[in-house]
């Protein structure tokens, strides 16, 4: 009786203690406006002034159709130290773009620059984040 209680509360854990890994949501930046056919092209070293396309990729569907976006730089090439906020943006996702959201900024600034994303369904948690170079 013993052996089976202890197999059976190993069973138990073995469930609770391991999980599946879920897709998780993505950004991938590119210089050229993203479609189907050069969504794998991307890339994290851009020229100063240029535009900066980018797309979210979300796998589960964010319920409130609302994300939030922040453009921060941090104030070295090293990427340490400061952060100085760039730009924030709130978008609401339309029908089509339920499990995706692309457009592009400009950044006239040289210097490392990450990207997060937030859904308003949890916004204490990121949904995203990606890191790119803007270079002379």
């Amino acid at each position: 009786m013993k052996k089976l209680n202890i197999i059976l509360l190993l069973i138990l854990i073995l469930f609770t203690a391991t999980s599946c890994t879920r897709d998780k949501a993505g950004i991938l930046f590119n210089t050229r406006p993203i479609t189907e056919k050069n969504i794998y092209d991307y890339s994290t070293n851009f020229p100063v002034g240029s535009r900066i396309y980018y797309v979210i990729l979300m796998p589960q569907k964010v319920e409130s159709r609302y994300i939030y976006i922040q453009i921060v730089k941090k104030d070295n090439d090293y990427g340490r130290l400061g952060y100085k906020l760039i730009q924030t943006r709130n978008i609401r996702l339309k029908d089509e773009e339920i499990n995706y959201f692309t457009d592009y900024f400009v950044l006239n600034e040289s210097g490392y620059y990450f990207m997060k994303v937030y859904s308003k369904d949890k916004p204490q948690k990121v949904l995203a984040a990606a890191e790119f170079y803007v270079r002379n």
